[in-house]
């Protein structure tokens, strides 16, 4: 069996927490790229996006020279 019923695709760390990246790319975001549309503020209203997970993914954009959209 494999865990892909668990486990969208989406390029985003195992670290942020399987309940965030389904909520994500639930909405849509299954890349980094995505995520430079939309605020941190935004990215947390989402039910199961929590402050560790935005801070994992601003870290992860960070590191590839993009950031969230401003709020």
């Amino acid at each position: 069996m494999t865990g892909s019923a668990e486990s969208p695709a989406t390029e985003f760390p195992r670290t942020i927490g399987t309940v965030a990246a389904r909520e994500l790319a639930a909405h849509g975001y299954t890349r980094f790229e995505h995520l430079t549309a939309v605020s941190a503020k935004s990215l947390l209203a989402i039910h199961g996006v929590g402050p560790k997970a935005v801070r994992i993914l601003g870290e992860e954009l960070s590191e590839r020279g993009l950031a969230f959209a401003e709020a």
